[in-house]
């Protein structure tokens, strides 16, 4: 996955806020990149109402 990619969300591995569970199917594009706990890198994911927050690779699928 690379920054300016579309992808949609295609799972949540954990419980996460309402706002980010509503974005299940939903389309966006990569912004970047966070280091998670240690584990692994997190994609930061900017959608069309301008949301955004961060998704294991594995939760993304590229569009």
């Amino acid at each position: 996955m690379d920054i300016g990619q579309r992808v949609r969300v295609r799972r949540l591995r954990d419980r996460a806020p309402a706002d980010v569970v509503q974005r299940l199917g939903k389309m966006g594009v990569i912004k970047g990149f966070k280091m998670t706990d240690g584990s692994g890198v997190g994609a930061v994911v900017e959608f069309d109402d301008k949301f955004v927050s961060w998704f294991f690779e594995d939760e993304l699928e590229v569009a």
